[in-house]
């Protein structure tokens, strides 16, 4: 069965039926919403948000484009004109691997917000992601996975890091 990317099956989904995922990091400024929102509003919706497809809920979970999302949610004028449907892309793919989809769709166009990162790197520790499985699915080194750790200040992240001995003093030195 030869590959064929999800881009090639968009589907009109109500907005209704389409939910922010928990754990998007990215952030866009006030000036950049309203570009996005003037760029809606000229062009059209050019591009399709990505979502899972949860069949036992009936709901799509936004993995990328949020924002866009947002935009028809906020705008009357944009939801009445597309008449509150949305372009969709569907992914099928567990949390882990979504929530890494999410991550490249952001890094790959600009910044994110540390405070939301940081908790994406501890659920997937949680999910029982190593720290090599982050760095690869996630595009960081390992000195940006630590730093991102150290910003949620749980120990348990660090459990299965190896520490070297610490220095011993010996009596009468100080």
């Amino acid at each position: 069965m030869k590959y064929k990317s999800p881009v090639y099956h968009i589907i009109s989904v109500p907005i209704d039926k389409i939910q922010p995922n928990t754990y998007n990091p990215n952030a866009v400024a006030p000036p950049e919403m309203k570009l996005l929102y003037d760029s809606i509003k000229a062009d059209g919706y050019t591009m399709p948000i990505v979502c899972y497809y949860n069949k036992e809920e009936d709901i799509y979970i936004i993995v990328d484009g949020f924002h866009r999302y947002r935009v028809m949610m906020e705008h009357p004028d944009i939801y009445e004109r597309e008449k509150g449907m949305l372009p969709v892309s569907v992914i099928d793919k567990p949390i882990d691997q979504r929530m890494a989809s999410t991550i490249r769709h952001n890094r790959a166009r600009g910044s994110h917000d540390v405070d939301l990162m940081s908790n994406i790197v501890k659920e997937l520790h949680e999910l029982g992601r190593s720290d090599a499985w982050i760095s690869k699915h996630l595009g960081m080194d390992k000195d940006e996975i630590l730093r991102l750790k150290q910003i949620t200040g749980l120990a348990e992240l660090f459990r299965d890091v190896q520490f070297g001995k610490a220095w011993i003093p010996v009596d009468g030195e100080e």
